[in-house]
Order: structure tokens, then C-alpha cells, then sequence
């Protein structure tokens, strides 16, 4: 008895969708996580580092909101991909099973279109997992802002040097300038006061008692 031709597009359906969604799965697994390196790239908005209040107020909400738009569009498209591809594979699997059960090709088709889209509930209950324990385990620089630090390596008047700060419960070591443009020698206490070009901190010496 030859193949019949439900049968060859549960098949194609299987290879395709089953070795797309394997290597998709891999790259996510291995290479990089959901996407947030390519995120924060492109979301690097240099702003001057003589700033006013209400343009600080200004930038930051500017940035984060292209920030969280970019990064639910992102995750948005990954799923969509990821979903595809695990539904073409469970439907072509689910499909293949119940036609050697020798069921009528109405029923196989809506038994695999059934499993497609558990398949896919599923893989969208995982996916948001993965991204809300990614998410907690990012380190935001902008935390740091009314903590407290040391200098870690000397900030010249007209430069910039590294401070040691706790952020998010994580001692962290950032590049940091002086607000008022004094030298901070290493050791001295400080207070961050704003983030100046994305990932360098504003600091001021805190006096001691």
C-alpha cells in the first residue's frame, strides 16, 4: 500500500517543523537567551552629562518606554516563530500516529490540529517562564541611582573612573564620573545621582560625619 497523500504532508510537517523548532530551541538554550543583547544594543541613547531635571525625567521615560515596546515586540516575534514551529511538529507527529491507526483523514486532521494547539498552549506557558526568570536575574543600571558606592578606581575631575555599587542585592562594579567634576580618589564613599550615556554613573562624595 503506497503513501497516500495526508500521509506526505504530515510527514513534511514533522521534518520541517520538528528540525526548526530543535535548532530554534538550541539557539534560545545556548546562544544568547530571548534576545535582549540585540535589545540593548540598539536601545543605547546617549544623552549629555549636563542634565536638568526635567530632561532626565524626560529620557528616562522616553527609554523606557521604547525599551519595553522593543522588547515585548521581540518576545512577541520569538514566540510567534517558536509556536509555529512546535505546532507543524506535533500536528504532523499526532497526524502520522492516528492515520496508521487507519482513522478517517477528517478525524486525523482535527486530532493533529487539536495537538498542534496544546502543543502550543505549552510551549507559551514555558516560554513566559524562561523570560519572567530571565528577566529577574537582569541587572538594571538604573537601581543603582540613591545607592550608595566606592570608588573603585580614581575619577579624575574631567574623566571618568569605576565605582563599586550593590544593585539588585549584586555588588557590581560600573564606570562612574563626578557630578561636580572634582577628583574622587579610590576608597571614597559616594552617591549615585543619575546614569549619564546608558551605562556610566553620575556620582557625588558623600562627606563623612
Amino acid at each position: 500500500m503506497g503513501t497516500s497523500w495526508i500521509e506526505v504532508i504530515y510527514w513534511v510537517s514533522t521534518i520541517t517543523g520538528g528540525t526548526l523548532f530543535i535548532l530554534r530551541t538550541v539557539l534560545l538554550l545556548f546562544g544568547g537567551g530571548l534576545g535582549d543583547h540585540t535589545l540593548d544594543a540598539g536601545l543605547d541613547i546617549p544623552h549629555s552629562t549636563d542634565f536638568d531635571l526635567s530632561g532626565d525625567i524626560h529620557t528616562d521615560i522616553h527609554m523606557d518606554i521604547e525599551a519595553d515596546h522593543a522588547e515585548a515586540y521581540a518576545s512577541f516575534k520569538l514566540l510567534s516563530l517558536q509556536g509555529l514551529t512546535a505546532f507543524f511538529m506535533m500536528f504532523g507527529l499526532v497526524g502520522l500516529a492516528l492515520t496508521k491507526a487507519n482513522l478517517p483523514v477528517l478525524v486525523t486532521v482535527l486530532g493533529a490540529g487539536a495537538a498542534g494547539l496544546i502543543t502550543v498552549s505549552i510551549v507559551s506557558v514555558l516560554f513566559s517562564q524562561m523570560k519572567r526568570l530571565q528577566s529577574d536575574g537582569t541587572i538594571r543600571i538604573s537601581n543603582a541611582i540613591g545607592e550608595a558606592g566606592t570608588v573603585y578606581l580614581t575619577i579624575p575631575p574631567k574623566g571618568s573612573g569605576q565605582v563599586q555599587v550593590v544593585v539588585q542585592g549584586t555588588l557590581k562594579i560600573f564606570d562612574a564620573i563626578s557630578s561636580k567634576k572634582t577628583r574622587l580618589a579610590t576608597g571614597d564613599k559616594v552617591k549615585i545621582i543619575d546614569v549619564a550615556d546608558g551605562n556610566t554613573l553620575i556620582v557625588e562624595k558623600v562627606q563623612n560625619l
